[in-house]
């Protein structure tokens, strides 16, 4: 028996349909400069995305194209966002942090026919048309000008809108066609891309609203800090727009003061970044000398790794503000677990317990279905204890790799191995032990990471922290911790002691490392893997000579 409800499509079109007619009274709001800002309204944002989508026409895209863009978190690039997929067209958002030769990869893997860049990126896509991406036939610079250029037919993305009318219908779909791609870093090889649907982002943004999850909602002033070009900005402007709350967008190049001053000039209730964007928000905060009115900020959604409990505390001290994570990947639009306790476990916890528990990943969103699984494939208990391999499934969780080999090692029998390692506790809490390539086996006990270098950003002279495995003679791996300190007197031994409250003497460091800075990755991760490359490069005096 089939049902008799309406067959309408899940499609990125209807949630502006919505924002248009409930929250046209609603802002965007950009950084343009120090305490400037750019500002309009939803409902001018939806004429000027169908302006958009009839541009597109214009140029020659046609529904199913892949259109690109390497641009920061602004309002143009926001526009692009609903124009290019509500055409019906593909949204590509390059990202900017890539090396020229991946990011050319990405655009011939998925043959973009244009490209919108910001003016600053000028210099980088005439090296791309160097390198060669034969498959774009046109370039649109955000702004409302043309800069000297030898690349050719090349518009100006303001000139392109008001030569449109804002009369534009939004055609109907398939709600499983592609609306966005956004490429992963591979350990090894080449990015994989990762194709989304109109359907997985919309059901991504509606449990992002949920109450109980991040509780977007209309009467929010949301900075969105992690960058638009990377896991479609954590679907946080799909989730705003959806909800009509006020999204405020950082603009070209913010600083961490930036972020500060946003916060304080708007009146900012919300915010999500990568951990180190809380560090050095906060760093920001003490070396300015001024004191900053962040008591509008509610909510600090830190992603990328679990944020310190040093961190939790110290804005939750200072400005009340409450920190939470979650867990995610590119292959899942892009969450997989957020955080937020269960009344049942809050009742009776005292500080601590509830501390621990925000430092587990949470559950998994609606949804999602997860599991995990042994060395032999065999599915383990929530215990909290049994360590094995997360597998996911859900709606919006990749099936494949875009025209990439590597999907047979990661999709198998309808799930997503995710390559994390941990366990998940009886109330279905996810405690991410590492990446499966960054634990550390040392004399047949395996080492976490992340527990390590959680444990040393607990100590009050440590800013960062992170911990990778290095080749040992004797006990095979051994882990080399590399600290930022924000104290000079900071020595080996204090940090030892530190650890020994908590670990074992066989899983503490044999060498602690003091750096200028952690090296990062494109999204503020901390990038393991250059530090293991100069070890192997040249041993300890290679990491101390580069990072230190």
């Amino acid at each position: 028996m089939e049902s008799l409800m309406m067959d309408r499509q899940l499609l990125l079109s209807s949630l502006l349909w919505r924002t248009e007619r409930l929250f046209h009274d609603k802002k965007i709001i950009t950084r343009i400069g120090d305490g400037q800002y750019h500002e309009y309204t939803y409902r001018e944002y939806g004429r000027r995305v169908r302006k958009l989508a009839n541009a597109l026409g214009r140029l020659g895209v046609e529904h199913g194209d892949r259109v690109g863009t390497l641009g920061w978190n602004h309002y143009r690039h926001l526009e692009t966002y609903f124009g290019v997929p509500g055409f019906g067209a593909v949204l590509h958002t390059v990202n900017l942090r890539l090396f020229p030769d991946q990011q050319r990869f990405t655009i011939n893997k998925v043959a973009d026919e244009v490209l919108f860049f910001d003016p600053d990126q000028l210099a980088l896509v005439e090296e791309l048309v160097d390198l060669g991406i034969p498959t774009v036939k046109a370039f649109v610079v955000f702004g409302d000008t043309v800069p000297e250029t030898r690349l050719q037919n090349v518009h100006a993305y303001e000139d392109l809108l008001a030569a449109e009318t804002d009369e534009f219908e939004f055609p109907e779909f398939d709600e499983r066609d592609a609306a966005a791609i956004c490429f992963t870093s591979a350990t090894t090889g080449d990015p994989k891309g990762v194709v989304y649907s109109h359907r997985g982002m919309v059901l991504q943004a509606m449990c992002l609203a949920m109450h109980d999850k991040l509780g977007m909602s209309e009467d929010q002033v949301w900075l969105e800090v992690a960058p638009m070009f990377h896991c479609n900005g954590w679907n946080i402007p799909h989730t705003a727009l959806l909800q009509g709350s006020t999204l405020v967008l950082p603009g070209v190049h913010p600083q961490p003061i930036d972020y500060v001053r946003m916060v304080s000039d708007l009146k900012v209730t919300g915010m999500n970044a990568a951990v180190t964007i809380g560090t050095l928000m906060r760093d920001a905060v003490h070396s300015s000398g001024r004191d900053w009115d962040l008591g509008s900020l509610q909510t600090m959604w830190l992603g990328g790794q679990a944020p310190s409990k040093a961190i939790m505390n110290w804005w939750a001290e200072q400005y009340g503000t409450y920190v939470t994570q979650g867990w995610g990947m590119t292959e899942n639009t892009p969450q997989i677990c957020f955080s937020a306790i269960k009344s049942t476990l809050r009742e009776n916890a005292g500080d601590d317990e509830l501390l621990a528990l925000r430092q587990k990943q949470g559950q998994p969103i609606p949804l999602v279905q997860i599991k995990i699984l042994g060395a032999e494939g065999e599915e383990l208990p929530w215990d909290g204890e049994s360590v094995g391999d997360f597998w996911v499934r859900s709606p919006f969780t990749a099936s494949a790799y875009y025209d990439d080999e590597r999907t047979a090692e990661n999709m198998v029998d309808g799930w997503f191995r995710t390559g994390d390692v941990g366990a998940i506790d009886p109330d279905g809490y996810v405690i991410l032990k590492d990446r499966s390539k960054d634990l550390i086996k040392s004399g047949g006990e395996w080492i976490s990471s992340i527990d390590l270098e959680n444990a040393l950003m607990a100590h009050p002279k440590v800013r960062e922290a992170t911990v990778v495995n290095i080749p040992d003679e004797k006990w095979l791996e051994r882990p080399l911790a590399c600290v930022v300190p924000t104290d000079d007197s900071l020595t080996e031994d204090d940090l030892r002691t530190h650890l020994a409250v908590d670990f074992a003497k066989w899983s503490i460091p044999d060498r602690f490392l003091f750096v200028k800075e952690v090296p990062k990755t494109g999204v503020g991760k901390y990038d393991k893997k250059v530090v293991r490359s100069l070890y192997t490069d040249g041993g300890f005096d290679a990491v101390e000579a580069k990072l230190g």
